[in-house]
C-alpha cells in the first residue's frame, strides 16, 4: 500500500528515485518492474507495479474497440503505458513524451495511492491541493452516498 507524497527531483537523463520506504516492497513484489502511463482527467502520470497494472490491462480488454469511447481509453491509457525498471539504486526512467505530458522538470511530487503513485510537477500539485481544498470546504459541495458515510 503506498500513501503519503514527497517532494522529489528528476535527474537530467529524467531519472527520480523512488523514495526508500517503498523500494523494498517493490522489489519484492514486482521485482521493481512497473508501468507508467497518462493520468487522463489530470496533468499528471501514473505509476503502477506491474502486477496492478496487468489488473487495469485485464479491465482494458474487455472494453470494446468499436465503441469510440472505449476505444479512447484504450488508445490513452494503452499508447502512453511505458515499462519503467527499477535500477540498482531504486531509479526509474521516465520516457520525454510522459514528462512533457505532466509538464515535468526538476522538481516533483510522488503521491501514493494505495495500488499506485501519481507523479506531479510540484507547481501543479501544489494547485491541485489548494484547489482541493476550497472545493471541500464549499457548503453547497454534493456528496456521493459513499463519502455521506464515511468519517475520519
Amino acid at each position: 500500500m503506498f500513501r503519503g507524497a514527497a517532494a522529489l527531483s528528476l535527474d537530467d537523463k529524467g531519472r527520480l528515485a523512488i523514495p526508500a520506504k517503498y523500494r523494498k516492497s517493490l522489489l519484492l513484489d514486482c521485482e521493481g518492474q512497473m508501468v507508467c502511463t497518462i493520468d487522463i482527467k489530470q496533468p499528471c502520470l501514473l505509476l503502477y507495479p506491474l502486477p496492478q497494472w496487468q489488473l487495469i490491462e485485464q479491465k482494458l480488454t474487455t472494453l470494446s474497440s468499436m465503441n469510440p469511447a472505449e476505444r479512447r481509453l484504450q488508445r490513452l491509457l494503452l499508447g502512453h503505458a511505458e515499462d519503467c525498471q527499477m535500477d540498482k539504486n531504486g531509479r526509474i526512467l521516465i520516457a520525454p513524451t510522459l514528462r512533457q505530458h505532466a509538464d515535468l522538470s526538476k522538481k516533483i511530487m510522488i503521491i501514493g495511492q494505495l495500488n499506485k503513485f501519481e507523479l506531479w510537477s510540484e507547481e501543479a500539485w501544489q494547485s491541485q491541493v489548494a484547489a482541493d481544498m476550497a472545493a471541500e470546504q464549499e457548503d453547497d459541495l454534493a456528496l456521493s452516498d459513499r463519502l455521506q458515510d464515511f468519517s475520519l
